[in-house]
């Protein structure tokens, strides 16, 4: 599945963009298409990256679905039960606090 999106370039990347659509007998989508994924790949390869991207789970300002797209279904699968081993605790913890 594809979907459309705009954004802006500058027109010294644009350019560039379209010497290697050129260069490689491609268009300029596939080319910013293969340079994001090549970007993309480098970020998840970080741990940081892993690390932000499960604390944005954690939060709750990411899905499930797109934790498992960056770590990995295996280990997304026990950030999962770890989380809610965690909300589990804090409830405890409130109905404690609370007699």
């Amino acid at each position: 599945m594809t979907t459309r999106v705009n954004f802006r370039l500058p027109d010294e990347l644009l350019d560039k963009a379209d010497v290697a659509a050129a260069a490689t007998h491609k268009n300029r989508t596939e080319i910013v298409v293969a340079a994001l994924q090549e970007y993309l790949d480098e970020m998840e390869d970080q741990e940081t990256f892993k690390e932000t991207v499960v604390d944005l789970y954690l939060d709750g300002e990411i899905g499930f679905d797109a934790l498992k797209e960056v770590i990995g279904r295996q280990d997304a699968e026990s950030v999962r039960a770890s989380k809610t081993l965690l909300d589990q605790g804090d409830e405890m913890a409130d109905d404690l606090a609370q007699l």
